[in-house]
């Protein structure tokens, strides 16, 4: 039996999406996502804010780098992938990122509109035909 890689998480973006176009034109967006709760201590509210590293490939990525913004509170389900790099000084790290396959922006319609913007589909999902299937084969 295989195992179950899935996360959902709906939080607020933390910067605007910066996306980038690898070779062979296959687009590639990042951000960090905060996701917060509030808990009681000691009869005070406390909140703790948990931050993620969101990755979104190909179709996903170019309509998160048109329509999401810092701030704006999104919906995502994804999976969780570690990967690792070296450094400037050549040292091993590791990071622990949340590969997104669809998404759905959260909040009033008015929140992603500008005058000069097109209106956005509210929802982004693999039946809008950026579903993240082959994210896998993709180097990292």
């Amino acid at each position: 039996m295989s195992g179950i890689n899935k996360v959902i998480l709906v939080g607020h973006l933390g910067k605007d999406p910066e996306v980038r176009h690898l070779e062979g034109g296959v687009a590639v967006a990042s951000f960090p996502l905060a996701t917060s709760e509030t808990f009681n201590k000691d009869g005070r509210k406390v909140e703790q804010t948990e931050w993620h590293n969101i990755v979104m490939w190909r179709g996903l990525a170019d309509v998160a780098g048109k329509f999401l913004q810092k701030g704006k509170l999104v919906y995502i389900e994804g999976k969780l992938r570690t990967r690792s790099f070296e450094d400037k000084e050549g040292i091993k790290k590791y990071t622990t990122e949340v590969v997104a396959e669809n998404f759905t922006m959260l909040g009033r319609k008015t929140d992603f509109e500008n005058d000069s913007a097109p209106k956005p589909a509210l929802k982004t999902s693999d039946t809008d035909g950026y579903r993240n299937n082959d994210a896998d084969d993709l180097p990292f």
